[in-house]
Parts: C-alpha cells; structure tokens; sequence
C-alpha cells in the first residue's frame, strides 16, 4: 500500500527537508507563525497534555542575550536567522488538564499531582510536539534548524522559569545559500522494525 500523501508534500515534509544551516533575511511573519501552531496544535499528546511552550525570540536584544548562550559553531546561525524559538516543556501542564481533557479532568490528581511525573510526562510530550513544530515549519514553506547545543541552564535563567524546561532552540526561515549539509545515512528497515 502506498502513502496517501502525494509525492511533492512527502518531499516537502520529509524526503527533502534537511535541517538549515543558513537563511535569507526574508521575515517570519506572525501570520505563518499562527498557521504553523493551527496546524500543529493537534497533534496527540498522552491525555491531550500539550505541555509544549514556544518563545519566539524577534527583538535585537533578546537575539543577543540568546546568541550569549548557543555552543560556539551555532552562535552565527541563530544570529541571522529571521525567526528563533526557544522550545520548552511547562512542568505544570496539569493545570490546564480540566479544559484540555474534559471528559476526565480527574487525570490532573490522580497522575500528575508530584512534580517528577509531571516533568517525565512534559519531557516526552513537548519533545513529541517539538517535532510535531519541526514539520509544521516545514509545511508552511520554511526550513527549521533545530539545535540542542546551547547552555540549557543559562537559556531557562534568561527566557523561562523554574517550572518550564527548555529542549531545544529551533532557527526558522526561507533557507539561504550552502544551507544543508550533505544527508546523513539513515537506517534500513529491518534494522528499524521488528515484528513479533
């Protein structure tokens, strides 16, 4: 059986989108910022948590005190693209558990009332909807350079607060020239799936 998705949103999506390295000074407009979130917001997440919180980092100041805490080889990349996200898990996602699951608001007490299950769940459901984030840029017509080296510490003291966990810093726009790496291998099915 073949995809349903046609061929061209397959390489849109994935085939041919490689992670960005450069881009062009071409805005992000908060108008494709809200087409990206409209589109991503369903994806599923355990008990509809959506513990996912984005910063978009737009003002020269705020780049700056960005760029001061990105690894060395990253500081140029986040410093000329048009559009950076601070991507974050909200460790009290909970809260908003009684409107996003109401046919079970209960799930707020009986799961998730200690903090370590809290930042287990936000942890693996905000990275779920990092990606999710990832393929919507990319379905609006940009290119994302996602990136996880950066002072995690410094970036949560400067942007977040103690009950949001960054996960990573995501670069966004129109790709410029020399933008992609060659493609990395990748594995085969069989070393991937396995059926019992």
């Amino acid at each position: 059986m073949s995809l349903v998705l046609d061929s061209a949103a397959q390489d849109l999506l994935f085939r041919e989108a490689r992670t960005a390295n450069t881009f062009t000074d071409e805005p992000v407009t908060e108008e494709q910022v809200q087409a990206i979130y409209d589109l991503i917001k369903f994806g599923p997440t355990a008990f509809n948590q959506s513990p996912l919180r984005v910063v978009l980092v737009r003002s020269p100041e705020a780049r700056e005190r960005l760029v001061s805490h990105m690894a060395e080889g990253n500081q140029p990349k986040t410093a000329s693209a048009p559009l950076v996200a601070i991507l974050a898990a909200d460790n009290e996602f909970h809260e908003e558990l009684p409107a996003l699951l109401p046919h079970f608001p209960q799930a707020k007490d009986i799961f998730f009332q200690e903090r370590p299950a809290r930042e287990e769940a936000a942890g693996l459901n905000a990275a779920l909807q990092a990606a999710y984030f990832i393929v919507g840029v990319r379905a609006a017509g940009l290119a994302a350079g996602p990136m996880t080296g950066f002072d995690f510490a410094g970036v949560q003291k400067e942007f977040l607060d103690d009950d949001h966990t960054p996960l990573m810093v995501i670069n966004i726009g129109k790709p410029g020239d020399d933008a992609w790496f060659p493609r990395s291998p990748r594995l085969s099915f069989d070393e991937v799936i396995t059926t019992v």
